[in-house]
């Protein structure tokens, strides 16, 4: 399910089925100009991805929506903020928090962190061709998604 009234509508009607969130991490930073098309890629590609990871795990799963943090501000403190999502979020019943980055930075805060992290390192790049990076985030869905099927596994 996705962060939209329509989805969120039938997540509150079967909220006992859905037990797993995924929160994209995306990075930006404004004020480098030579950065932001890559930057812009990075979203983009993380959003294909995540949609459909969504769509693979529907039923299960709740999206949410991204959470944007500067590349130049210190991720310790970018941690405690999310942390703080996650109490929100334990609220309801969620047993599985799923953080997906392309940004190996978030690697040495993994364990400070109330879920668990999920790096996809960039293998998309902008001369990559459409059809080609189709396949590629397809690939790396598939193996996403039965790394969380461990863990759904893993807890019964």
């Amino acid at each position: 399910m996705k962060w939209t009234r329509q989805d969120l509508d039938q997540y509150v009607q079967a909220k006992e089925y859905v037990d797993t969130v995924i929160v994209p991490l995306i990075p930006f930073h404004i004020s480098d100009d030579a950065g932001l098309g890559k930057d812009a890629l990075q979203r983009e590609v993380m959003s294909l991805f995540t949609r459909e990871l969504e769509r693979e795990l529907s039923g299960r799963i709740l999206l949410f929506p991204d959470y944007h943090y500067l590349k130049s501000a210190g991720k310790e403190a970018e941690a405690e903020r999310i942390n703080a999502w996650i109490e929100d979020i334990r609220y309801q019943p969620f047993h599985h928090i799923f953080f997906i980055t392309a940004d190996s930075g978030w690697k040495k805060l993994e364990q400070d962190m109330q879920g668990t992290l999920i790096w996809l390192p960039a293998i998309v790049t902008e001369s990559t061709k459409a059809r080609e990076r189709q396949s590629v985030i397809h690939s790396q869905v598939q193996q996403v998604t039965e790394l969380i099927r461990s863990y759904w596994k893993d807890n019964k």
